[in-house]
């Protein structure tokens, strides 16, 4: 038996990783990679859109545990036939497990002393869950745990949702001792991130014809925020802003080039323009050739294979009438983007910083009080 497992291993990739995991080593240093998540199958739908709309982090709404519920129930056949339309589920969690494993054989290599190296991955709102996951890594006994936001840019609705997730959980469990706790909140203008990025969108360029080549708009698009979140402080929108600009110097300016925003809910005010509407206006002003590119997501999910690619790459554009529109692939495993996920990593753990002092600041006009709370235990964990 350990003869045929070592073999699959040798076929899924680093031997020395898989023997540690055939052998039960404990890992030294536990990476917790945590984002939003996403359905793997139609049946887990309505659960995942049950705990968005309840989680008063990412949304707000007026008798939230009422509403919330019912708006759930009300989209999940949507949302269902949406997800049958790239293939029955998200592939989110097979992307992350990907991720977490190509950089742990990394940091394997490249910060020995740091290692054995383990990532998990911790979902907000579909297993695997997040306050589980804290579960499977506190029985591996690790020296150290890093949190490490999957959302290059810090919004309090994405990346704040889940650090305050593991402050709620730990409110009512006990905090396992002898461990070293650090975070990695934001790294949205990492050389290696900026360098993928480039690289996804020199792919697609590639592929137009030579004489259109230089007039293609390439539009950034990124989940949008509530203008009322916005007049908060989220750092989110000038977090954005900054990856484009670093991509754009990456690219040497070659394009002209825009942002916009994408997957709004609801009838309240967000960032705009909407992606849809930006295509539209541009258009209409003799623009029409694009690269969509998904700034703010590092893997494959429903806002890229549905919204991008069904929604706009295909029937936007046939309805108003865009030549050639192509979509930047995510980052995925691309290798600049692991060597990204490993240096990223390997940087932090070398650090005596460990976390960076702009997590611990709320926004100036917060009034979460869950977040002066969360942010407040932070600054004791990281500390101690």
């Amino acid at each position: 038996m350990f003869l045929h497992n070592t073999k699959l291993c040798r076929l899924a990739g680093n031997m020395a990783t898989c023997v540690r995991h055939l052998s039960g080593q404990k890992p030294k240093t536990a990476i917790l990679m945590l984002n939003m998540g996403g359905p793997t199958h139609t049946d887990q739908v309505h659960d995942y859109l049950l705990r968005i709309m309840t989680d008063r982090d990412m949304i707000q709404l007026p008798v939230q545990s009422r509403l919330g519920p019912w708006i759930a129930q009300r989209r999940t056949p949507e949302v269902q036939k949406k997800y049958k339309e790239i293939g029955g589920g998200s592939p989110i969690l097979k992307w992350t497990e990907l991720q977490g494993q190509l950089m742990c054989e990394k940091l394997d290599r490249i910060s020995p002393e740091t290692g054995p190296h383990k990532h998990y991955v911790g979902f907000r709102y579909v297993n695997p869950l997040t306050e589980n996951t804290l579960a499977e890594i506190e029985n591996d006994k690790p020296d150290r745990i890093v949190l490490f936001s999957q959302y290059p840019q810090y919004s309090c609705a994405t990346s704040g949702s889940s650090f305050n997730s593991i402050f709620t959980h730990y409110r009512s469990n006990n905090l396992p001792s002898d461990i070293k706790w650090s975070i990695i909140d934001r790294w949205g203008t990492h050389p290696l991130l900026i360098k993928t990025f480039a690289q996804r969108i020199r792919d697609e360029l590639a592929k137009f014809v030579e004489t259109k080549r230089n007039d293609v708009v390439i539009l950034f698009t990124a989940h949008s925020l509530p203008l009322k979140a916005v007049s908060r402080g989220d750092a989110y929108p000038s977090e954005i802003g900054a990856s484009v600009h670093m991509v754009m110097q990456e690219l040497g300016q070659t394009n002209p080039y825009s942002l916009a925003w994408q997957s709004k809910v609801g009838p309240l005010p967000w960032l705009a323009p909407a992606t849809d509407d930006a295509i539209k206006g541009y258009v209409k002003q003799g623009l029409k050739n694009f690269i969509l590119v998904p700034i703010a997501f590092v893997n494959e999910h429903i806002e890229t294979l549905h919204e991008l690619d069904i929604e706009y790459c295909d029937e936007l554009a046939k309805e108003v009438g865009v030549e050639e529109i192509r979509r930047a692939a995510a980052p995925n495993d691309h290798p600049l983007f692991i060597d990204a996920l490993s240096n990223i990593v390997a940087d932090h753990l070398k650090s005596q910083q460990s976390v960076n002092p702009k997590f611990l600041m709320r926004c100036p006009m917060c009034t979460n009080p869950k977040c002066r709370e969360s942010k407040s235990w932070y600054r004791q964990l990281c500390t101690n």
